[in-house]
């Protein structure tokens, strides 16, 4: 399903035929060799119909769980319309068929990072699950984005029970695939005849530098988030507010002295892992909105080294049942997700095993075990979509 058509050629020929396009995109679609957005340079061919609008908005404006009720500020062409795949129920978060229908190609053009909490990956699912029931579905052609938390697995794949708009049945915590392979595999899932071409990326020299979501400023999110946004699942920050979003965590009532033992603990769990490298620095921290909005916390923030491996998920894991032991009430009640009666814990960790462990029950090396068998049959079950060999830690 790689086509060797690059992507002046694809809108040269829309162009040429007046071809009906849509495109599913946000920011991350800026064509850096044009200095435009690809929904302008589309514009300006006359051949852009509907481009459609995921979590977070066009330009990464809004916060997580934030609907996109209206597009009309980004009215920017009469004849284009713009529809909101993330709005306040769940029938938004897919497109109508009969309005796919009218399109002749459909162009994705977005960044994902690699692990399956980002929405983006699930709204391409969607997709994909309506062009399945189309009886004349447009042609797709997905910019292959490669994926910034690298080729590395982490984590079990969630099942059905626990499966949402924030975790697609089947994919583990970090899969390893690009953007490209990614939909592959879920063409696999669902089927269909609509045809899926995967069209290599339009950047060189500029890759990364325009965040794919409000919260995700660096490549060093990337290869910490399939560990770090558990602590969305708890009452603590895990940064959003701060500049660090996913690199720092903490909460008004962690003193000082209570740090220093987590980070004690931290250290006597892990210090014969070396795939385990989290350095965690106590500080404090005011974030501006958010968990804890112009409140002095304590916490930490994590680092990394960049020359040795680490196993995010793993690493968050053991912080997290650490934290359980210090921190009563730890973990955030109620719904997280609307239209979804299950917890954020369910909903992330999504598996019940490691959920027994960041509780506090089950021992390390056989989560590790666990985790490794699972890891295992991932890359074992993907060899024939990933055009790059898939690795694990540990």
């Amino acid at each position: 399903m790689k086509s060797h058509t690059s992507l002046h050629e694809l809108i040269q020929s829309f162009q040429l035929n007046q071809s009906r396009v849509g495109v599913l995109c946000n920011q991350t679609a800026f064509v850096f060799e044009q200095r435009q957005y690809l929904i302008e340079v589309l514009a300006e061919k006359k051949v852009l119909k509907t481009v459609f609008v995921p979590e977070h908005g066009l330009f990464s404006e809004l916060q997580d769980q934030e609907p996109l009720e209206t597009t009309q500020a980004y009215s920017f062409w009469e004849d284009v319309s713009f529809v909101s795949l993330y709005g306040h129920d769940e029938q938004s978060l897919k497109a109508a068929p009969a309005l796919l229908e009218e399109l002749e190609d459909i162009i994705i053009d977005i960044q994902d990072v690699g692990c399956r909490y980002f929405t983006y990956l699930t709204t391409i699912a969607y997709l994909f699950e309506t062009l399945s029931r189309c009886a004349h579905p447009p042609r797709i052609w997905l910019i292959d984005h490669h994926n910034p938390a690298d080729r590395q697995v982490e984590g079990t794949p969630i099942s059905r029970k626990y499966a949402s708009f924030i975790g697609h049945e089947g994919l583990p915590h970090r899969h390893g695939l690009t953007l490209g392979e990614l939909a592959v595999w879920l063409k696999d899932v669902y089927g269909g005849n609509f045809e899926l071409n995967n069209i290599s990326p339009h950047y060189n020299d500029f890759y990364f530098q325009i965040f794919p979501s409000p919260n995700f400023p660096s490549l060093q999110t990337a290869h910490l988030y399939s560990g770090q946004c558990l602590f969305e699942a708890t009452v603590l920050s895990e940064g959003r507010g701060t500049t660090r979003p996913f690199e720092i965590v903490g909460a008004p009532f962690l003193a000082w002295n209570t740090l220093q033992n987590i980070k004690r603990d931290f250290e006597n769990w892990t210090y014969d892992l070396p795939w385990v490298n989290y350095v965690l620095r106590p500080l404090q921290f005011i974030p501006t909105f958010h968990k804890y909005a112009n409140e002095l916390c304590g916490g930490f923030q994590v680092h990394l080294s960049h020359r040795k491996a680490n196993h995010s998920l793993l690493s968050s894991l053991v912080l997290l049942r650490i934290f359980n032991e210090y921190v009563p009430n730890l973990w955030r009640e109620g719904a997280y997700e609307k239209g979804n009666p299950r917890t954020a814990l369910e909903i992330l960790v999504g598996d019940e095993i490691l959920i027994d462990f960041v509780q506090g029950k089950g021992e390390l090396k056989t989560t590790m075990d666990y985790l490794k068998n699972a890891e295992n049959e991932w890359i074992q079950s993907v060899q024939g979509i990933a055009n790059e060999a898939l690795f694990r830690c540990g």
